[in-house]
């Protein structure tokens, strides 16, 4: 049975930074497509970045250069590096895996950006 755990987030001031975890159990990150989704109230979910088989990544223009996404194959871990975080970046996060037609989800993590 494939499960995805998110964790790591929280309540941080503006500029401040977490690092989110997914560990995956079912199935191997490294051969997956990850990615980090996030969803804002009375939002859609949006992509945040992914990591491909082969370490390609992508970001969506608003976190660029702010958030890093990264894979430990020896963990079975993707995780999210966020830096310099602005209360637009509040959130549930959710990890996602793709492979073909298979795509899992986790069940999210909450990141709140506040003073």
């Amino acid at each position: 049975q494939v499960q995805l755990v998110e964790s790591g987030g929280g309540l941080v001031q503006p500029g401040g930074s977490l690092r989110l975890s997914c560990a995956a159990s079912g199935l191997v990150v490294s051969v997956y497509a990850m990615g980090w989704y996030r969803q804002a109230p009375g939002k859609q979910r949006e992509l945040v970045a992914t990591i491909s088989s082969l370490r390609f990544t992508n970001y969506t223009d608003s976190v660029r250069g702010r958030f890093t996404i990264s894979r430990d194959n020896a963990k079975n871990t993707v995780f999210l590096q966020m830096n310099s975080l602005k209360p637009e970046d509040t959130a549930v996060y959710y990890c996602r895996a793709t492979l073909g037609r298979n795509t899992y989800w986790g069940q999210g993590t909450q990141v709140t950006v506040s003073s």
